[in-house]
């Protein structure tokens, strides 16, 4: 049976393989044409052949043109386990629930390990080495520094800056792909077609529910709601610029109401028409905010249709308090779990059976991640990029990774980053969160 070779941070081993690739060349020879000089005709010259197009490589980047297999391939996990802060006195765990800030990463990498698992029955042979990205010593810069990842073929990542800049320099330097697992933003990276956004970013967010709200709502009164800071304005802001933006044929105007804790309910009233469903986005990230102006709508649900659409970070929020009832609440999330999937059925019942838990979201994220792209780079090789959205190897998300240009664009040009644009829009439910069409 074939094996997969865990290496830890903690266990200090590597294992590298290396694939010899001959090449052939072949050498053609012609003969000429004899010359005719009975009658003194002119030796016709031979025609030159017509150049043959350039072929560009997908995206103008050289490796994605390449087809690099191996044998047994290296991947490199980096999950935030803060290990160095858990045993400071010795091997014991201090106190006796482990501290909530280790929680996301562990489930991150035991959903991870599940995936491992499984590809290890399905025959892959892989090296993988799971690294504490806030480990002392051990920490990507580190690992950089001392040339211990320079035999990697992937990155898989639930890392936040600065860890992304080293590791993304790191994968454009090396031409490996480096896949961004949870983070959503680009951390300010530019010009590296190796850096895979897998969470979408919210300027993405905010296209996908502007256009959703125009083509859902045949006649609506669009609202957005921001409060006047510096983070609002610029979600605000890339919200109109979808708007003006789109193609669509029809689209109705966007327009802005300013309030705070203080306005009253009758100025938010004025905003809203009786003739049509109000819909109201709502640009507060946070979950206090984010309460507070549904409540303040919540007030005119008796007179005004209202349908309300919230951010990505909402997905964890729950609009459980009364004044809540019957009011349609809406959130944008690039990942969706179908719980009569397969693989959500596999994940659930290894979870209840050895942790005695259901599978949280970041575990999830760990199994799917770590189980796509490995079959991808199986399949196709390390440089799996253009086919990226083409997989047969779907676990629970639609990605559909498009090539993003911050520059002015031109023939040859190449990705800012890849960033995945698969964006549903979620309503909140009593028991369940339910996916929209």
């Amino acid at each position: 049976m074939n094996r997969i070779t865990i290496h830890r941070t903690w266990l200090y081993c590597t294992a590298i393989c290396i694939i010899l690739s001959a090449c052939k060349t072949t050498k053609k020879t012609t003969t000429a044409p004899p010359v005719t000089t009975v009658k003194e005709k002119p030796v016709e010259e031979k025609k030159e052949e017509a150049p043959k197009p350039e072929v560009k490589p997908p995206f103008n980047v050289p490796a994605f043109a390449q087809e690099v297999k191996r044998d047994r391939y290296n991947v490199a996990i980096f999950v935030p386990l803060y290990l160095d802060s858990l045993f400071i006195t010795g091997d014991e765990l201090p106190g006796r629930q482990m501290p909530r800030f280790v929680v996301p990463g562990l489930e991150f990498y035991e959903g991870a390990q599940l995936a491992l698992d499984t590809l290890q029955k399905q025959g892959y042979k892989l090296n993988v080495f799971v690294y504490d990205s806030k480990a002392r010593g051990n920490d990507p810069s580190t690992l950089v520094r001392t040339k211990q990842l320079e035999a990697m073929d992937l990155i898989i990542g639930s890392v936040t800056p600065p860890e992304i800049q080293i590791l993304s320099d790191f994968a454009k330097q090396k031409q490996i792909n480096f896949v961004s697992a949870t983070y959503p933003n680009d951390a300010g990276i530019t010009g590296n077609p190796f850096y895979l956004i897998a969470n979408s970013t919210l300027k993405t967010h905010c296209n996908a529910i502007q256009n959703y709200v125009q083509k859902a709502f045949a006649n609506k009164n669009i609202l957005v709601f921001k409060r006047a800071s510096t983070l609002e304005n610029m979600i605000a802001s890339d919200i109109k610029e979808s708007y003006t933006n789109s193609t669509l044929p029809t689209k109705s105007r966007i327009r802005e109401v300013v309030w705070n804790e203080n306005t009253p309910d009758d100025e938010i009233a004025q905003y809203l028409l009786t003739d049509r469903p109000n819909i109201c986005i709502i640009t507060a990230l946070d979950e206090p905010g984010s309460k507070t102006i549904v409540r303040k709508l919540s007030t005119q649900m008796s007179k005004y249709p209202v349908q309300i659409f919230g951010m990505p970070t909402w997905d964890v929020m729950k609009f459980k308090e009364p004044e809540f009832d019957g009011m349609s609440i809406y959130y944008s999330s690039p990942y969706f779990v179908d719980k009569n999937s397969p693989f959500n059925k596999y994940v659930g019942d290894y979870f209840r059976k050895n942790y005695r838990i259901n599978p949280s979201d970041n575990a999830l994220k760990g199994f799917e991640f770590t189980y796509y792209f490995i079959k991808l780079m199986g399949k196709d090789g390390i440089y799996f990029n253009k086919d990226i959205n083409d997989s047969p190897y779907k676990v629970f998300t639609n990605f559909n990774f498009q090539p993003i240009y911050l520059q002015q664009q031109d023939s040859l040009s190449q990705p800012s980053y890849f960033e995945n644009q698969q964006i549903y829009i979620i309503q909140k439910g009593d028991s369940a969160d339910f996916k929209m069409q």
